[in-house]
């Protein structure tokens, strides 16, 4: 059965990242419950180790533009941008190291991503209203094996949960096609929304003003996008979760169902003084106004969320 995390932004979750801030923040969940504060904790479980495809699965209609900002930001967190600038996407990536530190693992140093294939479905051929089902089918598309599938629904398309819920959602599941010693390995996918049309105050903050909490002026967004910009935080937060949590028994806190994981457990911060409806003291794109804290290949900048740091028990952000 997969394994779900979900993401959103709600008041009760702002309201306990103010209380936990110092060690970690409620995760992004809507109609969620609060959570009792306790300590990071490590399951037993495997992490994502070896050579790992990410396949870009996307469904319904996507300009080439947008294609190429998630793209691009999954070849930003193995590329340093260049020129060389900091903080770059790849050193966000590189703090998720600190929880193989954690374990003592001897394979984070053989661990490597690198952007697989890209298939797309712009006809709707399973419709414009998804259940998680039919999720897991898009993501069986991709390769099953050594792999992360991505599935990104346009801003059309309504799927089971997105909003009410989530904005994206990250699990497992058993490769029909390759066998390992007689098994069959499980592949994880991951799968984001473009909430531009539909609840931007939900999944696109802080490109967008929130539906609850403080009312503070909106950031601009780097790549120009709010909803694709908005998809980049969350595929960034389920990114480090599917990592570090791959299978439901790594790294998280709180109820394994509802978990917060390496980025849900800091939601909201983007940097450093960070507080409720505040997404911190950002680095300001002087043409633009757009609001970053990264810089990706091609040029890009990109908003990406802290990450819980193990070693510290802190949330860690790059400025």
């Amino acid at each position: 059965m997969a394994y779900t995390n979900i993401q959103t932004r709600v008041l009760m979750q702002v309201l306990l990242a103010l209380a936990f801030l110092s060690v970690a923040s409620a995760g992004r969940v809507l109609n969620g419950k609060e959570q009792d504060i306790v300590l990071f904790q490590y399951h037993n479980g495997p992490l994502l180790h070896g050579k790992i495809s990410i396949n870009l699965i996307w469904y319904g209609q996507f300009k080439s533009s947008q294609k190429a900002i998630i793209a691009d930001f999954i070849t930003s967190l193995i590329s340093l941008p260049q020129p060389q600038v900091q903080p770059s996407v790849a050193m966000w990536f590189k703090n998720i190291d600190k929880y193989y530190t954690a374990i003592k693992s001897k394979k984070s140093s053989s661990f490597q991503l690198f952007l697989g294939h890209q298939i797309s479905f712009q006809d709707y051929p399973l419709g414009k209203s998804l259940k998680v089902q039919q999720i897991e089918q898009l993501a069986a598309k991709g390769d099953q094996m050594n792999a992360i599938n991505v599935v990104l629904t346009s801003m059309d398309v309504a799927v089971e949960g997105f909003c009410s819920s989530k904005c994206g959602t990250h699990g497992s599941l058993r490769s029909k096609t390759s066998t390992v010693k007689g098994k069959s390995p499980r592949f994880a996918y991951i799968w984001v929304g473009n909430s531009e049309t539909q609840c931007p105050g939900q999944c696109a903050w802080p490109f967008h003003q929130p539906i609850y909490g403080p009312q503070n002026p909106p950031l601009v967004a780097p790549n120009n996008d709010v909803g694709l910009d908005g998809m980049v935080i969350n595929l960034a937060s389920l990114l480090a979760g599917t990592i570090t949590n791959p299978f439901g028994n790594g790294y998280y806190q709180g109820p394994a169902d509802a978990p917060l994981e390496a980025a849900s457990a800091c939601t909201g911060i983007y940097g450093k003084g960070a507080y409720p409806g505040y997404a911190g003291d950002l680095l300001v794109d002087l043409t633009s106004g757009a609001s970053y804290n990264a810089h990706g290949t091609n040029g890009r900048k990109y908003l990406l969320p802290a990450l819980y740091d193990p070693s510290t028990s802190t949330c860690s952000t790059l400025v």
